[in-house]
C-alpha cells in the first residue's frame, strides 16, 4: 500500500512540475529509477508515455494564456522531432550503466548550471 502512495505522490509533483514547463518528467524519470528500481531503459519509455498526456492536459492553458509563439515553437518543435528519434535510437542501443552515467553527468550539468547562474539584472 505504501508504495501505492509513494508512486501517487511523485506523479501528482511531477505533474504539477510538468503542469509549469519545468521538467517533471525528468524527476519522475529520477524516482522510477532511484526509487521503484526500474531499468533505465523502461522508466524512460515509461517517462515519455508519461509525458503525452501530461503535455496534452497544460498545453490549452498555456495557448490560452498566450505563452505559445508560433514562429519560435515550430523549427523547436521540427527540430526536437529530429532529435527524438536520434536520443531514442542511441538510448535503445546503449548499455544501461552507460546511459544511467549520462543521465547523471546530464543531471549535474543542469544542476550546476542552475546552481551557479546569474540572476538577471533588473530593468
Amino acid at each position: 500500500m505504501g508504495a501505492w502512495i509513494l508512486a501517487l505522490t511523485a506523479g501528482t509533483v511531477t505533474g504539477i512540475l510538468s503542469g509549469f514547463g519545468v521538467g517533471g518528467g525528468t524527476l519522475l524519470l529520477i524516482y522510477m529509477t532511484a526509487v521503484a528500481g526500474l531499468d533505465q531503459h523502461l522508466a524512460q519509455g515509461i517517462n515519455l508515455l508519461y509525458f503525452l498526456p501530461a503535455a496534452a492536459t497544460a498545453l490549452p492553458s498555456h495557448i490560452k494564456n498566450g505563452y505559445i509563439e508560433k514562429e519560435t515553437a515550430s523549427p523547436a518543435i521540427l527540430a526536437g522531432l529530429v532529435g527524438t528519434a536520434l536520443g531514442a535510437w542511441a538510448a535503445t542501443g546503449l548499455e544501461v550503466t552507460l546511459l544511467r552515467r549520462c543521465f547523471g553527468l546530464y543531471l549535474l550539468f543542469v544542476g550546476l548550471k542552475e546552481l551557479f547562474r546569474k540572476s538577471p539584472q533588473a530593468k
